[in-house]
């Protein structure tokens, strides 16, 4: 069993307008200091598959088709591998 943490971000030549409201929000809490927010997903997917490297390659082949649109938006994982019960 693998635990797979996805990240999923606008590509930084996409405009991110969820992130540019959250600016423009901690500047109104009085946080001045923020210069930029990008936002994103965080995904935590379990997997059972029988190695890391077939884990690995669902995990990716999971991402390029429903987690991420590859056209706007980079991912990235990690992967750690789960004690069986």
């Amino acid at each position: 069993m693998y635990l797979a943490r996805v990240y999923v971000t606008l590509k930084p030549t996409v405009n991110d307008p969820q992130g540019l409201t959250i600016r423009g929000a901690l500047h109104s809490l009085g946080f001045e200091d923020v210069e930029s927010v990008r936002a994103g997903k965080y995904l935590e997917v379990h997997v059972d598959a029988k190695d890391r490297a077939k884990a690995e390659k669902q995990v990716t082949e999971m991402c390029r088709k429903l987690l991420a649109n590859p056209v706007i938006e980079d991912y990235r994982f990690e992967l750690e591998e789960l004690a069986r019960a």
